[in-house]
């Protein structure tokens, strides 16, 4: 069955929630052990009446249909422990169709590393003679994702520089597939398991690869006095580690936060949309505050559920270890990788870097009051749902004597 973004969620995602079917909007249908595929795809109009309200006409000409997804909560250390070339090829598949669609939102070089990769699966190695950069434009959305693909036309493409950039995006793939066949031994070519290890390898350092996703939506900042943000539709990864919150539209990170650097809680009001609250620390023209995000979504519980899963699996995989030399809140607790295994993309202007500018936040003062031209005198979360070690990073706003409201 054609599963929601976060079908590889816990047990929550049984739950008959009632949403609109395939062809309409999202889908929340997750295999188990248990399950047989072919009686399900016979029984999938029953199915379809009982758990959704989607119009007949819908339910008779809507078609399931079978996806391969990697499970959520198998560490990324073992996944670089598999040999078997057939599994890695469906890890490669699976990560491969997450780039193109963007869901991996990847920074242009990376996304010309990748591509090499696929050209290489695909094409076999470069050969100088012949002529490859004609097969790389024609099938270039084989290789790179759709909005580096786009070429652009008249005035407005050249000011936004698409047209530029996606002459760009050919030469570096064509320069990067290059390169891959070049750093391969001539005397014995690299087998296909090689290069789904070095896709699955790069795609590792992506810090929501693997991850659960989630659709909502986001408020856009005011831009002005009379003109309000409005709302922007988003993605919410969920791993092991942490949560992201992606724009769908711009192909980057809104938002990114390990379990240690927030709160959370859901709300499911029954005559308001369900949300989704992340509480963390920033500031507000330099004066330390807690920020809250709200994100609209029906999977609001499933998400709160997740995470809440997720950190449970954490604290009882990987107990906290003691620190041993280190200071400062880079030093987090043991029950995530260190650093070192799990390397951060850190460019000027990265995609994976947050954009907390580009989000409408709460920054909250003295018992939730929003802060105007006050200054913040709390001294606890508001959500009790954090994750509770004591190396963690993310601390409640301090009051102090002088921080008085203005």
């Amino acid at each position: 069955m054609d599963g929601t973004d976060g079908s590889a969620g816990p047990g929550p995602a049984e739950r008959s929630h009632r949403s609109s079917v395939s062809s309409v909007g999202a889908r929340e249908v997750q295999l188990k052990p248990k399950h047989q595929p072919y009686k399900l795809g016979r029984q999938w109009p029953e199915l379809l009446l009982r758990f959704t309200d989607a119009p007949d006409d819908d339910v008779a000409t809507d078609e399931p249909s079978l996806q391969f997804r990697r499970n959520v909560f198998f560490p990324k250390r073992r996944e670089l422990q598999i040999h078997d070339e057939e599994v890695l090829r469906l890890l490669y598949e699976e990560a491969k169709g997450n780039v193109l669609a963007a869901r991996y939102p990847c920074d242009l070089e990376d996304c010309e590393a990748l591509g090499a990769l696929v050209c290489r699966v695909q094409l076999g190695p470069f050969q100088p003679g012949q002529p490859t950069a004609c097969t790389l434009r024609e099938r270039l959305d084989s290789f790179l994702p759709a909005h580096l693909c786009k070429r652009g036309h008249g005035l407005f493409a050249a000011l936004r520089g698409r047209g530029a950039r996606a002459g760009a995006s050919e030469q570096g793939l064509l320069s990067a597939y290059r390169q891959v066949t070049e750093a391969v031994s001539s005397e014995c070519e690299a087998s296909l398991r090689t290069h789904y290890q070095a896709y699955l390898t790069k795609c590792h350092e992506l810090p929501y690869y693997g991850c659960a996703f989630f659709h909502g939506e986001v408020d856009k900042p005011a831009q002005s006095f009379l003109h309000r943000g409005g709302r922007k539709p988003v993605t919410v990864a969920i791993s092991l580690e942490g949560v992201h919150v992606i724009d769908n539209r711009e192909k980057h990170v809104l938002l990114g936060l390990r379990f240690q650097e927030l709160s959370w809680d859901h709300t499911s009001p029954e005559e308001e949309e369900s949300v989704l609250w992340l509480e963390f620390d920033g500031s507000n023209e330099g004066t330390p505050v807690n920020k809250l995000l709200k994100i609209y979504s029906k999977q609001a519980e499933l998400m709160s559920s997740l995470i809440e899963y997720c950190i449970e699996l954490s604290q009882a995989a990987e107990p906290t270890a003691p620190q041993e030399g280190a200071s400062g809140p880079s030093s987090a607790s043991g029950s995530l990788p260190p650093p070192t295994q799990r390397p951060q993309l850190r460019r000027q202007g990265s995609v994976v870097c947050s954009r907390i500018q580009h989000l409408s936040t709460i920054d909250y003062v003295e018992e939730g009051e929003q802060i105007k031209p006050v200054k913040p005198k709390r001294t606890t979360s508001f959500f009790s749902r954090q994750l509770s070690l004591g190396q963690g990073s993310y601390t409640v706003v301090q009051p102090s004597e002088h921080l008085e409201q203005s």
